[in-house]
């Protein structure tokens, strides 16, 4: 079954991005992620050790990762590595913005961890640093199979005799192919970048005491920077400051407290670090083009 993401939620160890319906025994979920549906027409920046698989149905959307950006239109696609930080966002506001997602542990397709597979097919992509995304977009006859069987792999039901074989079969397909068109890149090598490291454990604080007050020193000391290399960190990884990266992330969990509950917008305010309802109100319209309660009425009345 597809499921429809609309929002990001997070672990509350890890911090990562916490995936619904994700099993141990078949660490697999199908998303349907329609952006129109998020605030901003745009998904905040997260990670999550499964590695996402993808396909625009329609619309175009931008993925940000601390390496870059690309630009995917309707018909392309690809994959998203392990553990890689990044956020997407709708090239358009007014056009349909649909993709679809697989997103899956790789170890479903590596079987017992130091299997043969790991090593030879798996490890060689997941842990290349310079890898962080691989494109596939039409136009290319091998790249069109691999477009083609992304999509076809939606059309393996659960309820189906042998679902799961059925289902890891066509993603190790889809996995060989892209393995051989990222033999360049994993020809170059490339070297870790710490920062992302860094990045992540700021991260993961910021979403722990968003509700306090959170200078820059003491956000550079959870990952044990100086002030100076905390702005650089950001700026390399999120292109943005801490203090920018703060707002929004506040800004994120005010809209889900809004859409979720009944709670009173000066609760919702001091619970999200914005302090006044007055102040609150002011970033809130800039945000998201309408008042707290305008938000309210119109994502409870989505049944959001």
């Amino acid at each position: 079954m597809m499921r429809n993401i609309q929002s990001i939620e997070f672990y509350s160890g890890s911090k990562e991005e916490l995936l619904p319906d994700y099993a141990d025994d078949f660490p697999y979920i199908a998303s349907n992620v329609d952006l129109n549906n998020y605030i901003g027409h745009s998904v905040p920046w997260h990670w999550h050790r499964a590695v996402e698989l993808f396909y625009m149905k329609s619309g175009s959307i931008e993925y940000s990762t601390p390496g870059g950006k690309l630009l995917f239109p309707a018909g392309s696609g690809g994959l998203v590595n392990s553990n890689v930080l990044h956020m997407t966002r709708a090239m358009s506001k007014t056009e349909h913005n649909q993709s679809f997602l697989h997103i899956f542990d790789p170890y479903l397709l590596a079987g017992e961890q130091g299997s043969r597979i790991e090593k030879k097919y798996i490890l060689p992509i997941t842990t290349a640093p310079q890898i962080e995304m691989i494109p596939v977009y039409p136009g290319d006859a091998k790249q069109d199979m691999i477009l083609k069987l992304i999509l076809e792999a939606f059309q393996i039901l659960e309820q189906d005799f042998g679902y799961e074989m059925k289902l890891r079969e066509v993603l190790s397909e889809i996995w060989l192919m892209l393995f051989e068109s990222a033999r360049p890149l994993l020809e170059k090598g490339g070297k870790y970048n710490k920062s992302n490291d860094k990045i992540k454990t700021m991260l993961v604080y910021i979403h722990e005491h968003y509700s306090e007050k959170i200078s820059v020193s003491e956000l550079a000391a959870s990952a044990y920077l100086s002030e100076r290399e905390c702005f650089r960190v950001f700026q390399e990884c999120l292109h943005m400051t801490p203090v920018e990266y703060i707002k929004s992330y506040r800004l994120q969990m005010a809209c889900q407290m809004l859409a979720r509950s009944q709670e009173p917008v000066t609760v919702i305010s001091q619970a999200c670090g914005l302090g006044s309802s007055s102040y609150f109100g002011k970033v809130f319209r800039d945000y998201a083009h309408c008042t707290p309660l305008e938000y309210r009425g119109k994502w409870q009345d989505c049944d959001i």
